[in-house]
């Protein structure tokens, strides 16, 4: 059964805790990125080398191997965002929907030790291009299509909660 799509607008985790998660943008720095990153890639591979991947655990929701191989795909789509950003002033970023990827992909067909090795190696790559910003470039912006606008910094800190709620979504862990 297909997922109803996600249409709501996450941007308001930039200015107050997630009720769900605890994920509190005042506590995670930029610089932090890269080790959240690798922290959050290696929960992913503890869940996606357990049972039951595949089950969804209702109709509303994805499993655990779609959220897993939708956090590898946010880590390069971020990536591509964050280079955009550095080198061009004020981009518009080109429109991606989570929801057509995870169909077009068959993201609930993909084998989970590839997906968890993939998202890892999406993780280390942007944690090493966020390594490597430096303080001035913090500054920079760009735009979503639906016209939210994010620095780069304020975009590390939407990731940041990408990647933690993520993790909670299928753990339950905060």
């Amino acid at each position: 059964m297909p997922i109803t799509p996600d249409t709501k607008d996450w941007t308001w985790v930039l200015e107050r805790p997630c009720p769900g998660c605890g994920f509190d943008p005042a506590a995670v720095s930029f610089r932090a990125l890269p080790a959240l990153l690798g922290e959050t890639a290696s929960r992913w591979a503890e869940v996606l080398s357990g049972d039951g991947e595949r089950i969804r655990p209702d109709d509303a929701t994805w499993s655990p191997l779609e959220y897993g191989a939708h956090m590898r795909d946010v880590c390069r789509v971020f990536a591509e965002r964050f280079a955009l950003m550095l080198a061009e002033d004020d981009p518009q970023f080109a429109n991606w929907d989570q929801d057509a990827a995870a169909v077009a992909e068959r993201y609930n067909e993909q084998r989970p030790a590839i997906v968890a090795a993939e998202l890892t190696q999406a993780a280390q790559t942007l944690a090493t291009l966020l390594g490597e910003v430096p303080d001035a470039a913090l500054t920079r912006t760009g735009r979503r299509g639906d016209g939210a606008r994010f620095t780069v910094d304020s975009l590390g800190a939407y990731l940041a909660h990408e990647a933690v709620h993520h993790v909670w979504d299928v753990t339950g862990e905060r």
